[in-house]
Parts: structure tokens; C-alpha cells; sequence
């Protein structure tokens, strides 16, 4: 079976890496294209997954724009010599519109409603749209939801446990308080018009934490002088042990709060536009505490508080397990969808399948 995967950002590589490494160890052939964006590049490199870049991430609408035209004119020929049986991509921007062209079936894969813009143009073309169960829009017959989060097809137990000895170079060991705080750059299309915490209270924020323990700063954006101290050293293909093991995880991203989420780690989630998965990692498993961006002061005081209550790691991992529970094996799902499709050549048959799996699934943790 011949399938292509289309990387747009840092995420989806952990998203699709485990998958790629089962199809390939079952005899299928599974190409990667990728868009330079962040250290979506640096993590395929480091994950050894053999890539070929077909643009480079641009800003603004005239800038996404064009990385669209550019993307798409090299993608098409490729698809064309490659001749894939099925197309993957997280948003499915790119495979969408090219998978009509080449006639070839492209899937699309999601958990952000606010992404309108390019749900809007991906999901038209595609030919099936799957999304976590938690996620609020519904897009009609060939939309098919699975139990689980994205972020467990990367931290799922049965793929990853979290190692304690990435702690020791930096002078800590498991227990030791330590707080991880993201900004996220606002350069996305579904990004346009929004922002974050402000610059007074992104140093209040560290501030705070640096009284209780040590601080590590990942930031898409340049770092202002007096947060630089605080910027995380932490390798990029490591930096889920680090959250893994954190007291706290604060900040803009949708994604790593909910990393911390399911890995048993607090997190405090600050954005203009909430999320389905972390709209239910709060309600029903109280690990996500969401704030709209007006709600900084609330967030800082929330901050305090969970300081001062100093629950136990136990307390997290309680919730964890629950959210385990209701959850399904998010790469043992998509490997075998993907695989069933290859068998049969049909998309329906095999939405239909995925559908049955992942109830067959949910029947064995209830």
C-alpha cells in the first residue's frame, strides 16, 4: 500500500510518527512531505523520518495565500508519479484540493473548530474528515469521530512512558517542583486577529512561578530581555517527559495543554478561542482550566491557587486514568483504518469500519 502524508506543523509530526514506523514495518510504502514551519522540520530529522519540504510557512492572508499556490504546484506532481492510495494531512489543506485533481481519496484529520477558513476549503474536498468525539461542528455524512484526543496517538501508555532521567541534566529529579510556560507566535490562519497574554502579565505569570520552582519558557516569539533567562533548553523531542513530570503546564497552546492533559500534568489553557478537547478536559476531567484572553487576571489567581493547594501527583493522575479509560488507542485506530481502506479500495467501507472499531473499542474500557 502506497500512502503519503502531508506534515503541515511541529504537532502533527507526533501525531503521524508512530503510525508511519507500524506501516512501514508492515510492508507498506508511506512518503512524507512537510511544510517548513517552527521545528516541524528539526523533529522529522530527529525522529529519522526521510521528508521532502515543499514550502515554507508564510504569514498574513497574502503570505498563506501564496504558500498555498506553491505548496499545492509541487504536491501535484509528486501525488501524480507516486500515485498514492490514500492521502493524509491534519487540516487536509493541501491533499484536499490536490486529491480531487489526481483522483486520489485524501483524508483529513482535525480537532480545531476555529480553523474556518481552511476547514472550510480542506473539508470540501476531502474525502472523509475524522475528528476526536469532543469536537463541536458536524460535517455531514463523511465526518466520523473517534473517542480519544489527537494527543494520544503520541502519549498513549501503550507507545510512551515518560522517562525521569531527561530530568537529571538539569539539576532535577522526579517530585522537584518545575512549571513549563508556552507562548504561541499568533501566525496561523486560524490565528489572524487573535493574541495572548500580555506582555505585563507574561512576567507577572513567570514571575510568580519562579518563587515556587524552576521555570521553562518555550515561546514561538522572541523572548523579551527580562524573560530570556527563562528560556527552556529543553530538546525538542524530549520536551514531553518534561511535561509529563511538571508541577503545572501554563499557556496559549491548545495542543500542549493538552499534552499535559493526558499525560496526567495540570494545565492553565489562555486563548481568544477555546477547543472542544480542552472544553471537555475541564468539564469532565477537571486536568484543563480555560480562560478567554480577557480572562488574564483570573488565569494568574488560578495560577496562585493551585500553587498554594500543592495537590499530589496522584491527585493528576486520578483524573488521568479516567480519561484513559474513555479513551481508545488513537495510532491503533488510524493504522488500522488506513490499512482497511488499502485492502478493500473503498472509502465508505472503510469510514464504516473505523465507525465500528472505535464502538468496539469504547465497549472494552466500559
Amino acid at each position: 500500500m502506497r500512502i503519503l502524508i502531508d506534515i503541515s506543523h511541529p504537532a502533527h509530526v507526533h501525531f503521524f510518527r508512530n503510525a508511519i514506523s507500524i506501516w512501514q514495518n508492515h510492508g507498506h510504502t508511506v512518503r512524507i512531505v512537510a511544510r517548513d514551519k517552527d521545528i516541524t522540520c528539526d523533529l522529522l530529522q530527529r525522529f529519522q523520518i526521510p521528508h521532502k519540504v515543499l514550502s515554507k510557512a508564510r504569514t498574513g492572508v497574502l503570505g498563506w495565500t501564496w504558500e498555498m499556490i506553491v505548496h499545492t504546484a509541487r504536491l501535484i506532481p509528486l501525488v501524480l508519479t507516486f500515485r498514492p492510495h490514500v492521502m493524509l494531512q491534519i487540516g487536509g489543506i493541501f491533499v484536499g484540493p490536490v486529491g480531487l485533481l489526481a483522483r486520489r481519496p485524501a483524508w483529513a484529520f482535525t480537532d480545531t473548530e476555529n480553523a474556518t477558513l481552511s476547514n472550510f476549503i480542506a473539508f470540501r474536498f476531502a474525502h472523509k474528515v475524522f475528528t476526536p468525539r469532543c469536537y463541536n461542528l458536524d460535517h455531514g455524512s463523511k465526518h466520523i469521530r473517534y473517542s480519544g484526543f489527537h494527543e494520544l496517538a503520541y502519549l498513549h501508555p501503550r507507545g510512551f512512558a515518560p522517562d525521569p532521567s531527561v530530568l537529571a541534566p538539569f539539576g532535577l529529579k522526579s517530585g522537584d517542583p518545575f512549571f513549563i510556560v508556552r507562548f504561541v507566535g499568533w501566525q496561523s490562519a486560524h490565528d489572524v486577529g487573535e493574541t495572548g497574554f500580555s506582555l505585563a502579565n507574561k512576567i507577572k505569570l513567570v514571575s510568580e512561578l519562579a518563587r515556587c520552582g524552576r521555570v521553562f519558557v518555550s515561546s514561538e516569539a522572541p523572548l523579551p530581555p527580562t524573560l530570556e533567562p527563562y528560556a527552556s533548553p529543553v530538546p525538542v523531542d524530549r520536551i514531553h517527559h518534561f511535561i509529563a513530570h511538571a508541577t503545572l503546564v501554563v499557556g496559549e497552546s491548545a495542543t500542549m495543554a493538552s499534552e499535559a492533559a493526558v499525560l496526567g500534568t495540570p494545565a492553565i489553557f489562555v486563548s481568544p478561542t477555546g477547543r472542544g478537547y480542552t472544553d471537555v478536559q475541564e468539564r469532565r476531567y477537571g486536568l484543563v482550566f480555560n480562560f478567554k484572553d480577557t480572562e488574564q487576571a483570573k488565569a494568574l489567581e488560578t495560577v496562585k491557587e493551585l500553587i498554594a493547594t500543592a495537590y499530589p501527583k496522584d491527585h493528576w493522575q486520578r483524573k488521568r486514568r479516567q480519561l484513559l479509560k474513555d479513551s481508545i488507542d488513537v495510532t491503533g485506530w488510524l493504522v488500522k483504518t488506513v490499512e482497511y481502506f488499502g485492502e478493500i479500495h473503498d472509502a465508505e467501507a472503510s469510514a464504516s469500519w473505523a465507525l465500528a472499531w472505535n464502538r468496539a473499542e469504547e465497549r472494552k474500557v466500559d
